[in-house]
């Protein structure tokens, strides 16, 4: 176990490192360069040549970089001349209201669609399975921002449940006190997922059912839920461990669209409003921030994945 955790970790932080140095690339690819991309078109060549010596940008490039890896240690991910705020600071604002929003998503996603998948699995080539494939294929196909504007003219505006808007509080508190404005993001965002994790659950399901151990235990006369709870459903929840750390970019996507469609205070939101005045530091930082969580979850989902599955060989395999 030991050795697989640190063959997978020092993967992680080449993966990582390798991400740090694509975004730093794309700083310097910023039009007019890091210096009049944060100080603007209007900036005198004296000014970038000072903002260029104090910030380090006149050092070769390997310098540069050093530099720069050496501050997102530090926490640094840049500084928003824009909104007169550091990065990190912006992140750390907006980030408690994601983590609400996305992990009530996932966890509505998971709770839906894991029991749907082996539903539909043991009703395989009904009608009921048919009818839920069908409705699953028009979800997955649906980009986020359309199934919100639905859900907003049909619950907002025709049956008038909920309101259109997301909660409009700038701590978690205050955005639990309203939970039925809350409702309409998290469908949002949480219906594409339950169409993939439902079908993967549905052919993981399938698969054990037609493995040997299943008909032993049906043999000794377990019952289906026996059989169901203590056997099929650990087993079938492997493919879905692993989906879960690889759909978060795709998530953290839906989530920029879902948040301006609701107007949602936090991350997504904050990154919409800056490619609309251009303001390149957070949109740098918020993306390298996205890329580095990426790599973590599926670090995280690959270590679940062998807790699970006690049959995964976690040594180093021989090259």
């Amino acid at each position: 176990m030991s050795t697989y955790l640190v063959r997978r970790l020092v993967q992680s932080i080449v993966v990582i490192v390798g991400v740090v140095f694509i975004t730093f690339i794309l700083v310097h690819m910023l039009p007019g360069g890091p210096a009049r991309a944060a100080l603007g078109p209007k900036a005198t060549p004296q000014g970038v040549a000072h903002f260029n010596h104090v910030n380090g940008l006149d050092q070769p490039l390997w310098r540069q970089f050093l530099s720069y890896f050496g501050q997102l240690l530090h926490g640094n991910l840049g500084f928003s001349y824009v909104q007169n705020q550091s990065v990190a600071s912006l992140v750390g604002e907006n980030l408690p209201r994601d983590v609400l929003l996305v992990g009530s998503a996932y966890v509505l996603a998971l709770a839906i669609a894991i029991p749907l998948g082996l539903f539909q699995a043991l009703r395989r080539n009904h009608f009921s399975d048919y009818a839920f494939t069908g409705l699953t294929f028009i979800l997955y196909s649906m980009p986020s921002f359309l199934v919100g504007f639905l859900l907003i003219a049909v619950f907002s505006v025709q049956l008038q449940i909920f309101p259109s808007a997301a909660p409009s509080g700038s701590s978690i508190a205050s955005i639990l006190g309203d939970p039925r404005a809350l409702v309409l993001p998290v469908v949002t965002l949480s219906a594409i997922s339950i169409a993939a994790f439902s079908r993967y659950m549905r052919s993981a399901a399938l698969e054990n059912l037609a493995l040997d151990y299943i008909r032993t235990a049906r043999a000794k006369g377990a019952s289906t839920s026996g059989v169901v709870l203590r056997h099929l459903l650990r087993n079938s929840l492997l493919p879905i461990v692993t989906l879960v750390g690889l759909s978060l970019p795709t998530v953290v996507a839906g989530a920029l669209v879902t948040e301006e469609v609701f107007n949602f205070p936090g991350m997504g939101l904050l990154f919409f409003k800056s490619a609309q005045v251009q303001d390149y530091p957070v949109l740098i930082g918020f993306s390298l921030f996205v890329g580095i969580a990426t790599v973590v979850g599926n670090l995280f989902a690959d270590v679940a994945y062998g807790v699970l599955d006690p049959r995964v060989r976690l040594v180093a395999q021989p090259s």
